[in-house]
């Protein structure tokens, strides 16, 4: 249904979800880039009277939350933990062949960030080439940004001999194809041929995983600085699996930033040692080009490395490219 917005604007919005759930707030301790960028982008929903800054005080003053989102918690049928849900609401009807969906992970991070960056461009869509859609967070319940000892478990594939603390993927996969896409499909109408899933570090490990063994769940995957490394590289084991196989149509870009690899300015000697043997760039590097000789059969690879980022920094400009991905014209 349309509903009217404060401005004027017309907003779509299914009737089925409860108009009192509540707009996203901003998690704390967000990276400063991110903070910079939703500071520019949006205003607070609340109104305040305008104060004079000599006597102003931050005491009792609104939180900041971004218009025109949603957010709720969400059992997984699978194995009962709770996740915390963000969604943006599209502007205006859908299209001919329902919304592009755009699924986030760290969410409660991220999901700020990339909503106004989608909903900026769409806003411009003659000048950028982005469609309104659907942008999806996937995070935890939680006001800190990052939950890492979930995000640890639910992001690494299962494997042998693993400790309890890993190997939640497959189960988190679950929770996205029978839970969290079934649900937005009832909330929306959607197009099941344009669903997008980005994940950055461990969420880039996850996204290969739901590729390399899920290659219909999404039509395009970000991988953006994925953890290739980890558990001595054994996602490159579900590559060679992926290859053997008849490979679906679908895309993938894999990101990273130039500076992931060479240690910062004061780093300890084993922190530079550790980021050598990972060697997070030139894994990037050589995986991205491997995918791509899977062309002919059907996969559409692409590998970008951006150049003077570091492993924090490098999620924004990818986060950029996966909205181009998922809400670009097809």
């Amino acid at each position: 249904m349309l509903v009217g917005c404060p401005d004027g604007r017309k907003q779509f919005w299914s009737a089925s979800v409860p108009r009192p759930v509540p707009e996203c707030r901003i998690a704390r301790r967000v990276t400063a880039a991110a903070v910079a960028a939703a500071i520019a982008a949006t205003v607070s929903a609340c109104t305040t009277l305008p104060r004079d800054a000599a006597t102003a005080t931050l005491a009792g003053a609104p939180v900041v939350t971004l218009p025109d989102t949603r957010r709720l918690d969400l059992r997984s049928s699978a194995d009962g933990r709770v996740y915390r849900v963000f969604v943006a609401l599209p502007e205006g009807p859908p299209p001919p062949g329902g919304y592009p969906v755009l699924y986030v992970l760290d969410g409660n991070a991220l999901f700020p960030v990339a909503a106004l960056m989608a909903r900026a461009q769409a806003r411009r869509s003659a000048s950028t080439g982005i469609r309104p859609g659907i942008v999806v967070g996937i995070g935890y319940p939680t006001d800190e940004p990052y939950d890492e000892q979930a995000r640890a478990f639910d992001y690494t594939p299962p494997a042998p001999g693993l400790s309890p603390e890993f190997g939640g993927g497959d189960a988190f996969l679950d929770f996205i194809e029978r839970d969290l896409q079934p649900f937005i499909a009832r909330e929306f109408p959607v197009d099941a041929r344009r669903r997008t899933l980005f994940g950055h570090s461990f969420g880039g490990l996850l996204a290969l995983h739901a590729l390399f063994t899920r290659p219909g769940l999404f039509a395009d995957y970000v991988a953006a600085s994925p953890s290739i490394w980890w558990n001595d590289g054994f996602i490159l084991k579900e590559r060679e699996a992926f290859a053997a196989r008849s490979t679906p149509r679908a895309r993938v870009l894999v990101t990273v930033g130039s500076r992931e690899q060479a240690p910062p300015t004061g780093a300890s000697a084993e922190r530079a040692a550790l980021l050598r043997q990972r060697g997070q760039v030139d894994a990037a590097r050589s995986l991205g080009l491997d995918l791509e000789r899977l062309r002919p059969a059907g996969l559409q690879a692409g590998f970008r490395e951006f150049e003077g980022e570091n492993h924090g920094s490098a999620a924004l400009p990818a986060l950029q490219r996966a909205i181009e991905y998922a809400l670009g014209q097809p």
